[in-house]
C-alpha cells in the first residue's frame, strides 16, 4: 500500500511538473517553421501560397526597389520569379531574431528558361528581413541580395 501511494504522489508531482512547465515552441522554432513553410510555398510554384504568409497589406520590398503591396501584388512578385525560372528551387539557410525582426536567410537556384530567358543558370543568395503583425504573418519584408552577381551569373558573364 505505501509503495502504491509513493508511486501515486511521485506520478502527481512530476505530471504537476510536466504541465507547470511551458512545453510552447519558442517564439524562434516557430519562426523557422514559419520559414520553412514559406520556403515550401516558393517552391510549389504556385505565387498565391507565397503570398498568404504576407498580412493583407503586407509589403516585400528588394534591394530599395518599388514594394510590393498586399497580396495580389507579391503574388505577382513571385509569379514573375517562378515563371522566369521554372525550375527554382528556394532553399531556407538559416533564421535569426533581432531585436522585434526576424531574418529569413535563403539561396536562390535555377534557370532562366521563362519568356525572353537567357537559359543561363543562377545561384545567389540572400536575406529577408521581416517585421511580423499579430496575427503571426509578415507585415513588412526588406529583401536584399547581390544584384551584380545575380545579373552577372544572368548574362552569363
Amino acid at each position: 500500500m505505501k509503495n502504491n501511494r509513493t508511486f501515486l504522489v511521485t506520478f502527481l508531482i512530476i505530471l504537476i511538473i510536466m504541465t507547470g512547465c511551458k512545453s510552447d515552441k519558442s517564439e524562434l522554432d516557430k519562426m523557422v517553421e514559419f520559414g520553412q513553410k514559406y520556403t515550401d510555398a516558393w517552391n510549389s510554384k504556385v505565387p498565391e501560397k507565397m503570398a498568404s504568409f504576407y498580412a493583407e497589406g503586407g509589403t516585400l520590398t528588394v534591394n530599395n526597389g518599388t514594394p510590393a503591396v498586399g497580396r495580389k501584388q507579391l503574388a505577382e512578385t513571385a509569379n514573375s520569379y517562378m515563371e522566369a525560372f521554372p525550375d527554382m528551387v528556394l532553399t531556407m539557410d538559416s533564421l535569426t531574431i533581432e531585436n522585434d525582426s526576424f531574418r529569413y536567410y535563403w539561396t536562390f537556384k535555377g534557370t532562366n528558361t521563362g519568356p525572353n530567358g537567357t537559359g543561363n543558370k543562377v545561384d545567389f543568395s540572400g536575406f529577408e528581413e521581416w517585421t511580423m503583425n499579430d496575427q503571426g504573418l509578415v507585415q513588412k519584408s526588406i529583401g536584399t541580395y547581390n544584384a551584380v552577381d545575380y545579373e552577372k551569373q544572368l548574362n552569363g558573364n
